[in-house]
């Protein structure tokens, strides 16, 4: 069914380019030898005629037999017909070629049968693709509408990437005649299914063709095929799509779209919004030139200043521990903020740099934590990719009222959308509402501001390598004078707030629960969170332009500005958060399955069926250590605390302070599991998870990434499935004393024998992982946005 509604979707397509080329449409009273000869006469006069090619007549005949060629015979003589396409496709004579992949087009739309032959052709394709680098543009109009009908199926698109369709493609597109901005329109149009938007081009229909089969044929690759792009290939034709979005994204905000392709002369292209950007993205994906890496010194020294104790005194005395102000100057020439600051021109035009930002910004759609298939994620928001931003989702316009202590949106009607018909689209009336919006006295805050900046990008970078995570996330709130934007509330994730225009008040409360909130675990899950928190028991900082607040995960907090103008501050306020996200893997509590994980590994067990107890009694107390090791968790604040054991302050010193500071960590861990693990307790955890259908294992599935030959760890070597555990749990329960018996020994074995650095280049290689589903994440975003 699927590729019947591609071979559909061709032939809407088919017709709304204009066909200029046609032999079908030739006058026959030029042969009227052949007006009323048969098919199979014309037909062995065709074969005659090759056979002869040699002869200088020769070709002549073969043009006008292809003319009078009828398309029943792909039905009647298929094999003759397809073995004829090679030849023809290798002509000298452009009219011959140029039939010859008019052929092999409308083959391709037949069936799906004859589709995957000429597909499974490598001369058919080969042929084609050199048809591609003609320098006729009637031939290379052929070709590019042969591969356009050929590309309604994935066995097609994939012969043809193998072949490389696409970079002659590619390279004939950037060859083709073009002005300098392409002048686009966006058309209404329905395809059947759902209303969508497609790109109407005011060009000549050549390089549409050559676009469209371009961006067909790139929304195909897998990773290794966009890799085998070549470089200069690749970052030239992303400079024109980019261009190209500009205008695109444009038409997008201000929602100029046509109903009707008659309202204008335009070309209507088969290529919809959302794929240009997907295009965008996946030719950005490993580009080295989108999101370039800042030295982590630099950004660490201006962060925390010259002085290497101070950053030591920080992570040792004040690291998720306690709030802490760094006091400096910010130096707009020598910062790794300046780059940011200067493109907002100047402080005084507030409502002229948000509009600017808001406008050249797209929704940035969330990615799973554990999702490292950067294409998976593409399959998820394929349709979406590209909109303009989402309230809630990237945005949120808000103010706390003073009496009430209670946030506000100015866009009440968009919020209420968003929890009940789905996500509000801002146009531009809603970015000039913002403005508005800001002179009442509401704070914008955007999220996503490290995927709309490449300079945002490269310092989220040197933190998230400063600290050893995967990735740091960057907002931006702006709040206008005697404001308040955000209610009082705490984090689950640590933030450095930078201020980098006027001044802001903040209040930070002590900290209601010694145990650290866990990402993505609700905020009211904490005992304690919903007491009301002393105000004797806070803080009160200023913060004044280049100075930086640090505020560990779970201190409530609020903040607003002054009424400005009395001690010379600007009264509004612009300022970043660094939010360091520590993930499940990268706490204290994720190493020490990690380390089970390998230290299990080492142990190399035989394959088991369930009738060999011994071993299998082992396999079950490993699992059922791992979910010990989970509830241990659950009590002591340190199993959630990060791991700093990637931090790039480790790479080049093991002896360091960090390092012995990690290492003394790991100790007071394997320590906790060996004294504290109960397994009658992680057995009931297990049995209520069974009794709820629900899998025991679910907070540690991120383990199936570990990898220690190159390939998913997968079945009985790390972790019983569940649906084994629900069938083995009676057999625990019956025989009770000889699985714990096999517990106690595993845990004391493991606890004996696990060391600290066997388990780093596991761990790293984790992180890794994680890390480059970002970055390649990181890339195709900021590619989308219209920013620098």
């Amino acid at each position: 069914m699927e590729e019947k509604h591609e071979r559909k979707s061709s032939r809407r397509k088919r017709k709304s380019i204009p066909q200029t080329f046609s032999y079908h449409n030739r006058s026959l009273h030029l042969h009227p030898q052949l007006r009323h000869v048969d098919a199979d006469t014309i037909f062995a006069l065709l074969l005659a005629a090759i056979s002869n090619s040699h002869r200088p007549d020769s070709l002549s005949l073969i043009e006008k037999c292809l003319i009078k060629l009828p398309h029943s015979l792909l039905s009647t003589k298929p094999n003759h017909i397809l073995s004829l396409l090679p030849f023809l496709l290798c002509s000298k004579r452009a009219s011959i070629t140029s039939r010859g992949a008019e052929i092999v087009g409308m083959a391709s739309l037949f069936s799906l049968e004859m589709n995957e032959r000429i597909a499974f052709d490598a001369d058919i394709v080969k042929g084609l693709v050199s048809a591609l680098a003609s320098s006729k543009r009637s031939v290379l109009m052929a070709a590019c509408n042969a591969v356009l009908d050929m590309s309604t199926t994935s066995v097609a698109r994939e012969r043809l990437l193998a072949s490389s369709a696409l970079e002659s493609l590619m390279f004939g597109f950037l060859q083709v005649p073009k002005s300098p901005v392409m002048q686009v329109s966006l058309c209404t149009v329905d395809d059947g299914n759902a209303t969508c938007l497609k790109i109407g081009f005011e060009e000549d229909e050549l390089p549409i063709l050559l676009l469209t089969a371009s961006v067909i044929l790139i929304n195909s690759c897998n990773m290794e095929q966009l890799e085998k792009i070549p470089t200069n290939l690749s970052e030239t034709f992303l400079v024109l799509l980019k261009k190209l979005w500009a205008k695109v994204h444009n038409q997008m905000l201000l929602a100029n779209t046509m109903r009707s392709i008659q309202e204008a002369h335009i070309y209507v292209s088969n290529i919809r919004t959302d794929n240009i950007a997907e295009s965008i993205f996946r030719l950005s994906i490993n580009s080295s030139q989108v999101t370039a890496a800042l030295p982590f010194e630099v950004v660490k020294r201006s962060i925390f200043g010259l002085g290497s104790s101070s950053f030591e005194d920080f992570m040792l005395n004040h690291w998720e521990v306690s709030p802490f102000r760094i006091s400096r100057a910010l130096d707009v020439r020598d910062d790794v903020f300046s780059s940011f600051i200067r493109s907002l021109h100047s402080a005084e035009t507030v409502p002229s740099f948000l509009s600017l930002i808001l406008q050249n910004s797209v929704s940035c759609f969330p990615i799973s934590s554990d999702e490292l298939g950067i294409l998976s994620f593409l399959e998820e928001v394929r349709n979406k990719l590209g909109c303009p931003i989402i309230y809630q989702q990237d945005i949120r316009v808000l103010r706390t009222e003073s009496q009430l202590k209670r946030e506000v949106h100015f866009f009440k009607e968009s919020l209420n959308s968003c929890y009940k018909n789905g996500s509000h689209f801002f146009n531009i009336d809603d970015v000039l509402k913002c403005e508005e919006a800001y002179q009442e006295g509401y704070t914008v805050a955007l999220r996503g501001m490290e995927f709309r900046f490449e300079s945002i990008a490269a310092i989220a970078n040197g933190v998230a390598s400063i600290f050893g995570q995967p990735s740091v996330g960057v907002n931006m709130y702006l709040t206008p004078p005697n404001s308040q934007g955000l209610a009082r509330h705490f984090d689950d994730h640590c933030v450095f707030v930078c201020q980098l225009f006027g001044t802001k008040k903040w209040t930070v409360f002590s900290q209601p629960n010694a145990q650290l909130p866990r990402l993505y675990d609700p905020l009211d899950s904490l005992p304690g969170v919903e007491a009301e928190v002393s105000v004797a028991e806070c803080r009160e900082i200023l913060l004044k332009e280049g100075d930086i607040l640090y505020i560990p995960r779970g201190f409530p907090h609020e903040a607003c500005t002054d009424s400005g103008g009395s001690n010379g501050s600007a009264g509004f306020s612009l300022h970043l958060t660094l939010g360091i996200e520590v993930e499940p893997p990268f706490e204290w509590e994720g190493f020490a399955h990690v380390a089970l994980c390998c230290w299990s590994q080492t142990q190399k067990q035989p394959q088991f069926s369930l009738l060999e107890s011994a071993v299998l009694l082992d396999v079950i107390s490993v699992n059922v250590l791992h979910v010990a090791i989970g509830l241990v968790g659950d009590s002591d604040p340190t199993f959630r605390k990060a791991c700093l054991v990637a931090a790039i302050s480790l790479s080049s010193d093991t002896g360091c302070w960090l390092d012995l500071n990690q290492r003394t960590i790991f100790s007071y861990l394997i320590d906790k599991v060996n004294t504290e693990s109960r397994f009658l307790e992680a057995l009931r955890s297990i049995e209520v998870a069974i009794q709820k259908t629900e899998d025991p294992f679910h907070q540690i599935r991120w383990l199936r990434l570990l990898n220690m030959e190159g390939e998913s760890i997968e079945g009985n070597d790390w972790n019983v499935p569940f649906v084994e555990m629900a069938k083995l749990f009676p057999l625990c329960v019956r025989h009770k004393d000889q699985v714990e018996a096999a517990f106690m020994r595993v845990k004391s074995r493991f606890c004996d024998e696990v060391l600290f650095g066997d388990v780093v280049d596991s761990y790293k290689m984790l992180l890794d992982k994680y890390r480059k589903a970002r970055k390649q994440y990181m890339n195709g975003m900021v590619s989308l946005h219209c920013t620098s």
